[in-house]
C-alpha cells in the first residue's frame, strides 16, 4: 500500500478520533442547566433510540435483501462496498442523534446567558457530529479502496502500489 493510502487512513482515523475525544470533551463539561431540563433529554434520547432502532431494524431487513442481490448481479465486491456504506451510515446516525440530543439542552442552558453563547454551542454540537462523518466517510472509502487495490492485484486489474 502507498503512502497516500496510509496517509488517508491516518487523517480519516485522526478526525474521527480527535474529534470524539479532543473537541468534545470540552463541550459535554458545558452546564447542561438545571434538573428538569437534564430530565428531557433523557427522555428524548429513549424515545429516538427507540425509533433508530426499530427503523433500523426494517432497514436492514432491506438491506441484506440488497446485499444479496447485488453480490449475485454485479458481485461480491460491489456487495462489500454497499455493506461497508450502509454500516457507516448507521453509524454516522446514531451518532448524529446521540450529539444533537445531549448537545440541544447543552446550548438551552447556554441560552439563557445570551444569544452568542447559544450559537456558539450549537455551531460545536454540530461541527462534532459533521467532522465525526466526515472522519468515517474517509476511513470507509480509504478501506474499501484499500480492500479493491488489494483484490485487483491478484486479478491483473492495476493496483495502488
Amino acid at each position: 500500500m502507498n503512502a497516500g493510502l496510509w496517509f488517508a487512513l491516518a487523517c480519516g482515523g485522526v478526525r474521527a478520533g480527535s474529534t470524539a475525544a479532543g473537541r468534545s470533551s470540552g463541550y459535554w463539561a458545558q452546564p447542561a442547566g438545571n434538573e428538569r431540563m437534564r430530565e428531557s433529554p433523557l427522555a428524548i434520547q429513549e424515545g429516538a433510540s427507540a425509533y433508530l432502532n426499530k427503523q433500523y431494524t426494517t432497514i436492514a431487513v432491506v438491506g441484506v435483501i440488497l446485499a444479496v442481490l447485488i453480490g449475485i448481479f454485479l458481485g461480491a465486491t460491489t456487495a462489500t462496498g454497499f455493506v461497508i456504506g450502509a454500516v457507516l451510515s448507521g453509524a454516522t446516525g446514531f451518532i448524529g442523534m446521540n450529539v444533537s440530543v445531549r448537545a440541544n439542552v447543552r446550548t438551552a442552558e447556554a441560552a439563557r446567558t445570551g444569544l452568542n453563547e447559544a450559537l456558539t454551542l450549537a455551531f460545536r454540537g454540530g461541527a462534532i457530529t459533521g467532522l465525526l462523518v466526515v472522519g468515517l466517510g474517509l476511513l470507509g472509502v480509504t478501506g474499501f479502496y484499500v480492500f479493491l487495490t488489494a483484490n485487483a492485484a491478484g486479478s491483473g486489474l492495476p493496483s495502488a502500489t
